[in-house]
């Protein structure tokens, strides 16, 4: 893997851990384009990204892993593509707490559409100690019905080892044979 290629998206609805995932795994102070927030998002966080996140993983002396998290935010839709150009995986962070993540994971899958047919996808359910329905295999059944079959995790976005499960989980996807 050539360090300018790996780029690795994380997605979701506002409030699934993008930003607290990149931040607990990125081997440099994480960019944040963060805003006070507004509207429907002031219940969920006092604060939402707008543009981007960004962090580096080393995962060897040769090899970085450039972590990019989209904004949650339709409004902010048209950072996906710009942010997705160039990816070699998607992570798809879902909020077990929110009204209807099947919802969300319909719409996200369909939002990133182009990246998932050149690219693998993982996917990451938080909050699942809170609200643990839908299940990882509910989730797994509604994909199937799309010949669909990515790794499904239930995460906290806090922990380190649990986003790092995630990234191998996609790295294993483009390369089998890399080492954990």
């Amino acid at each position: 893997m050539r360090a300018y290629d790996n780029k690795i998206i994380f997605a979701g609805p506002v409030g699934a851990g993008k930003t607290t995932a990149i931040g607990s795994i990125s081997d440099i102070e994480p960019v944040t384009t963060d805003a006070t927030a507004s509207d429907m998002t002031l219940n969920r966080k006092g604060y939402t990204t707008v543009a981007m996140d960004y962090g580096v993983l080393y995962l060897d002396d040769k090899t970085k892993v450039h972590l990019y998290g989209t904004p949650g935010r339709e409004r902010f839709d048209f950072m996906w593509e710009i942010l997705s150009n160039g990816g070699i995986g998607m992570i798809l962070l879902l909020d077990n707490t929110r009204p209807n993540p099947i919802k969300d994971l319909q719409f996200f899958i369909n939002a990133f559409k182009d990246l998932i047919k050149t690219a693998p996808l993982v996917i990451g359910v938080t909050k699942t100690d809170i609200k643990p329905t839908p299940s990882t295999e509910t989730y797994a059944a509604l994909l199937e019905k799309f010949e669909m079959r990515p790794p499904i995790f239930e995460i906290d976005s806090r922990e380190k080892e649990d986003v790092k499960r995630l990234v191998l989980a996609l790295l294993f996807s483009i390369d089998p044979g890399l080492e954990g």
